[in-house]
């Protein structure tokens, strides 16, 4: 393998899905701001589908390539029981905020008005995407944390 970009014995998809956990948490929090405080219903729906289609795109080529690689297991030198653990938790998470953010999107673009503006549906849509944000937060958190202790520890101990 060894072609990942970050120095370390990665596939460079794998290195692109950290980046892109490392980048998805502010660009939210952008996309709810826009919302919340500049009242942008445009930009924040343009923001969080535009985000959904890159994550998608990016998850399913990391799911291809971790395939072709043999599997995460095949990838990483950490077989320990801690390890199963946390890749299993952030399998949990990355599951449920496909789930939610499907749904919440889902819903969004049947239930608001084009362009979009507050109605019946924003009391509900606030709290999935609450939801959504929460558990792609600890999507990423639980993400670089499989990256670290999955390739990083292993390649600075060694």
């Amino acid at each position: 393998m060894g072609e990942g970009f970050l120095g370390y014995d990665t596939s460079v998809m794998l290195d692109v899905v950290v980046v892109a956990l490392v980048v998805v948490v502010p660009l939210l929090m952008l996309s709810l701001c826009q919302v919340r405080f500049g009242q942008r219903y445009l930009v924040h729906r343009r923001l969080q589908l535009t985000l959904g289609a890159v994550l998608l795109v990016a998850v399913s080529l990391f799911e291809i390539d971790m395939r072709l690689h043999g599997g995460f297991w095949t990838m990483s030198q950490n077989h320990s029981t801690a390890m199963h653990v946390l890749l299993y938790v952030h399998l949990f998470f990355a599951i449920s905020t496909v789930v939610l953010w499907a749904a919440t999107i889902g819903l969004a673009l049947r239930r608001f008005e084009s362009p979009p503006l507050p109605g019946a549906h924003s009391r509900l849509h606030r709290r999935l995407g609450w939801l959504s944000t929460l558990d792609i937060t600890a999507t990423s958190i639980t993400g670089l944390l499989v990256y670290y202790f999955g390739f990083v520890v292993e390649a600075v101990a060694g």
